[in-house]
């Protein structure tokens, strides 16, 4: 069998009969076994896809079958789904069983997608490299010593090596859309609220979305249909209707689009990657686009900001994990005292630790109106900045990641060179827009190259329709 590209084509060779959704799972089964040493998938749910492929296969036959049929996709192992282990890749919840389904997941299963397995990730999504997993590192398909990126490294990997037709990630600050970059695959963040959260093991809840990791624009286009939309169990999720966005694709409408000239001036930035991206300008330009270079002088407040707020929140959510609650529970402790403090020492990674103990400290008594205020602060100049380019300009243009895949273990020594990978990607998620990360073609090593692109907030169809003929 070949790699199959798309939904389109799995639901066409289906219809006439030379493809049979068990046979394609069975497929996908061999991939994950002959690549197992890429650590993408954290389990593979052998026994409820095959039920699941069955059934949507008997739904075609009828004619009955959902938007999604024929569509196999991995969720990453911080989206629950009933009756199945989730872990958020951490020894705190290592076989916890989910006892209900998240939103994106009962919308999938509403459309007939089959959900083949949990995928590899950053210790409860932190981190840009996927090496803080308890399971350990997920593998780079381009070349197994690299890492994939994260935190949804098992995710763009399982698309990227054929494990899986697209997978299901989460972005809190790039965790979408880097590791779609250092994978060769499109990775959409989506408006923050435009996708319920509810039954996504929280990181840092002003900031998390889910978004698809494809190979193709339109099913990113799909799956975020099928996803998006109101939720009576997440109060935080905007109640705009949903476009269709597949049948908006095809358009040949010329965008104006801004250039953060900070972003390309900077030091951080691989030469390569700023070759590729000034040959799409120059692309962009020929095909009759306005793009022009901007200032955005707060770049060197995103990561600071980001860090402050993200670990406040993520020193609040992960308070529940406490050994008492539910999670790793030390069964040795003497008093009530000791046994959350050991509970929490031997549940959680250092790089959690590193972020809990960092959050709680901006949130302190005196410290708070120093850091978590000003940052707020920040954020909101951010946005407001970010608002009033979007007056005059359709698209915003950046890198998504300073540099192309780096190796495992190159960058866990130190945890500020990582912390600043993220410099191109928290903008969208600081302001709350969408963003998509594009494959730009490989560099002189082969490793796989992107652009990011950013739109004004619920401008996902715009940035699809872009995005498909930017990839022509």
């Amino acid at each position: 069998m070949k790699k199959y590209s798309s939904l389109k084509e799995i639901q066409t060779l289906i219809s006439q009969k030379q493809l049979t959704l068990p046979n394609l799972l069975a497929y996908y089964f061999k991939q994950i076994e002959d690549n197992k040493h890429l650590n993408a998938f954290n389990e593979v749910f052998f026994y409820s896809a095959e039920v699941q492929a069955q059934a949507v296969q008997q739904k075609i036959e009828q004619g009955t079958a959902g938007k999604l049929a024929g569509m196999v996709i991995g969720i990453k192992d911080n989206i629950c789904y009933k009756d199945h282990v989730v872990t958020a890749s951490s020894k705190m919840l290592d076989g916890f069983v989910s006892p209900y389904s998240s939103t994106v997941v009962k919308r999938l299963l509403q459309e007939d997608a089959v959900i083949i397995g949990r995928l590899n990730c950053d210790e409860f999504a932190m981190g840009g490299s996927n090496e803080t997993s308890y399971f350990g590192p997920a593998k780079n398909a381009a070349n197994a010593e690299l890492v994939p990126g994260g935190s949804s490294g098992g995710s763009a990997v399982a698309v990227q090596a054929d494990m899986c037709l697209s997978a299901l990630g989460t972005d809190t600050g790039g965790s979408v859309r880097q590791p779609a970059a250092f994978c060769g695959q499109i990775g959409l963040k989506p408006t923050y609220g435009r996708i319920s959260r509810y039954g996504v093991i929280a990181y840092a809840s002003s900031f998390d979305q889910v978004g698809p990791i494809t190979s193709s624009v339109e099913d990113a286009a799909l799956l975020l249909q099928v996803l998006a939309g109101a939720d009576e169990n997440d109060s935080t999720v905007s109640p705009l209707e949903v476009p269709d966005y597949p049948a908006h694709l095809e358009t040949n409408e010329k965008q104006k689009i801004a250039v953060l000239k900070e972003t390309m001036e900077s030091d951080a930035l691989d030469p390569e990657i700023k070759m590729a991206i000034l040959q799409s300008i120059e692309n962009l330009k020929e095909q009759g686009h306005t793009v022009e270079y901007v200032s955005f002088d707060l770049l060197d407040y995103l990561v600071p900001a980001y860090y402050i707020l993200t670990t406040a929140e993520a020193s609040s959510n992960l308070s529940r994990y406490d050994g008492v609650h539910y999670g790793h529970r030390n069964t040795e402790a003497k008093s009530l005292n000791e046994l959350y403090k050991k509970s929490r020492a031997e549940g959680f990674g250092e790089e959690v630790k590193r972020r809990i103990l960092l959050g709680t400290f901006v949130l302190s008594a005196g410290y708070y109106d120093a850091y978590y205020q000003k940052a707020q602060q920040v954020r909101r100049l951010i946005k407001e900045k970010l608002d009033a380019l979007f007056q005059d300009y359709d698209l915003i243009l950046s890198p998504v990641a300073p540099t192309p895949a780096f190796k495992i273990g190159d960058n866990m020594q130190d945890p500020l060179v990582m912390y600043m990978a993220d410099i191109f990607t928290v903008l969208p998620s600081l302001s709350g827009n969408p963003a998509i990360a594009l494959p730009l073609g490989n560099n002189s090593a082969g490793l796989p190259l992107s652009i990011q692109f950013t739109a004004k907030h619920f401008e996902e169809g715009k940035l699809l329709a872009f995005s498909q003929a930017f990839l022509k």
